[in-house]
């Protein structure tokens, strides 16, 4: 019992893999998620678990830089970054704090507001008195990082289904925001990209019924500065520092007065008395115990703060509206990074340039389908030729059955893994498939001839002494195709990384699974017994 198996083990490897693949693309527990109230039929897109890419599912795909200008290799010397906004902005006629991130881990700045020119940049980094090595366009990976959580919660928050947001870079160095949305067309997508949501500040206090709620105490209007999200002086802690307006047309109230006047009239500094003393609004939401604030984006409570008792004092004895300021403090520098992302109402850290250096492509459903039949069509033709070519070649079922059997088990498997993974199914990948098939035939080919080209196989050591003459060759091919696709596959080049990851592993799929399980069965088939 012990012996078929010892020398079959390749064989047998290879139908595990195929039963696994099976598994991953029928078996319900391995589709993908379902949003809340979405059928379970619509999220598989069919009877398989394979997720398809805009180029098969239909919807738009947005590819666009975000603008601004980075100086590099800066010299903060010891400088905390909100000082170094400062003194930069300062610099600059049209830009504010906000418009300048500082970002010590990457020694470098970023000025985001468009009608900064670079030469206006340089003359500010220049007059601030930090040194940099050179100013490039583009923004810091922070910004960038902060404009994909932006864009991927509107997605989430639409409920656009499939929605995703990535970096990417071309050749030449640049950095892209890579938007696809499936489903969707060119308008919505942009509109959505453009929109800005509704937050406002308002505030929870106890009543005798339970809690109620004062709204649009702040409106995301009344903001004269959103600072950037801080770690806390004390050591522990974050903060995101704001500032309220206090002007307003004659004969009305600033919205700092206004502020003000809300924070007395709900007795903050008599219930905020101590560092200890906590809003309790997200243990408690139906009956707080004492006033909190509530941050709402769109109408959802995203965060509750306490006040500071001496900010609470302040706006108590009506001095705190002359100068507006406060910080909207957590105790995690992530949460804060949030807070800071809503407070700016869903708007872009920097402007994505859709119009001009950006491109976008929008496939209808309809087109999609006629991609996916198309594709399917030409594997379809792909295999029919190389099954013909291969006949034509040997002539003996017994060598060309296998092979083609092989090599079809091969992508099968490569469907497994894109079902596993989840990863979107697109015509990059599809090609990556095909080149599967050409390749693996190649291989399985070589494999053939050397095993056959000096005649009969009259034993098992002969026929191992051939095989492992062709798998060298084949082995070496291998590592040449990986080292020319790896390149691919590490640059975020959005279609080409997929052709090369499916290509790369359909490759190792090849020579560590179908290859040897084709070297055995031949054995089987073609030795002498």
């Amino acid at each position: 019992m012990l012996e078929p198996i010892k020398n079959n083990w390749r064989i047998l490897l290879l139908v595990v893999v195929v039963l696994g693949a099976t598994v991953a693309l029928f078996a319900p527990q391995f589709g993908p998620e379902t949003a809340p109230g979405e059928d379970v039929s619509e999220a598989q897109q069919g009877v398989t678990n394979l997720q398809y890419g805009l180029d098969l599912a239909g919807g738009t795909r947005v590819r666009a830089p975000l603008v601004g200008y980075t100086a590099t290799e800066v010299d903060f010397g010891g400088d905390q970054p909100d000082d170094v906004a400062s003194a930069i902005a300062g610099e600059l006629e049209n830009a504010s704090e906000s418009d300048i991130t500082a970002v010590p881990e990457e020694n470098a700045v970023d000025v985001t507001e468009p009608s900064v020119t670079e030469a206006q940049f340089r003359a500010a980094m220049d007059a601030s008195g930090y040194a940099y090595e050179d100013v490039r366009s583009g923004v810091t990976q922070e910004t960038r990082d902060v404009a994909q959580g932006i864009i991927q919660d509107k997605i989430d928050q639409t409920g656009l289904s499939g929605g995703t947001v990535q970096q990417v870079q071309s050749l030449s160095g640049e950095y892209f925001i890579l938007v696809e949305v499936p489903g969707e067309n060119r308008s919505s997508v942009t509109s959505l990209l453009e929109e800005r949501g509704t937050v406002q500040i308002d505030i929870a206090y106890p009543t005798d019924n339970g809690t109620a709620v004062e709204e649009e105490v702040l409106t995301q209007d009344d903001f004269a500065e959103l600072g950037s999200a801080a770690q806390s002086d004390r050591g522990t802690g974050a903060y995101v520092p704001v500032t309220v307006r206090n002007t307003a047309p004659e004969g009305e109230q600033s919205p700092a007065h206004s502020f003000q006047q809300a924070v007395a009239d709900r007795e903050f500094a008599e219930e905020y008395n101590s560092d200890l003393d906590q809003c309790d609004y997200s243990e408690n939401p139906d009956d707080v115990s004492k006033p909190c604030l509530l941050l709402t984006v769109d109408g959802e409570v995203v965060n509750s703060f306490g006040m500071d008792a001496e900010l609470a004092d302040n706006m108590a004895s009506g001095s705190w509206a002359t100068d507006g300021g406060f910080r909207l403090t957590t105790s995690e520098f992530s949460e804060a990074e949030r807070i800071a992302i809503n407070l700016r109402a869903g708007a872009l850290p920097a402007d994505l340039d859709i119009s001009g250096q950006g491109t976008s492509r929008s496939i209808s459903a309809s087109q999609g389908e006629n991609y996916k039949n198309y594709s399917l069509v030409t594997g379809v033709l792909a295999v029919f030729a190389v099954a013909g070519m291969v006949f034509l070649r040997y002539r003996e079922p017994a060598v060309a059955l296998p092979m083609i059997v092989t090599a079809l088990a091969e992508v099968y498997a490569l469907l497994g893994f894109a079902a596993l993974l989840s990863y979107p199914v697109e015509l990059a990948v599809i090609a990556g498939f095909i080149a599967v098939v050409g390749t693996g035939v190649d291989d399985l080919v070589i494999i053939a001839d050397e095993v056959m080209s000096e005649g009969e196989v009259n034993s098992r050591k002969v026929f191992n002494s051939r095989f492992r003459r062709a798998f060298w060759v084949i082995g070496a091919a291998a590592a040449t195709t990986i080292i020319a696709m790896s390149p691919l596959m590490v640059l975020s080049l959005g279609d080409l990384s997929g052709f090369a990851i499916f290509t790369i592993l359909g490759v190792l799929i090849g020579v560590l699974i179908t290859r040897p399980a084709y070297g055995d069965i031949l054995r089987r088939l073609l030795t002498v017994r």
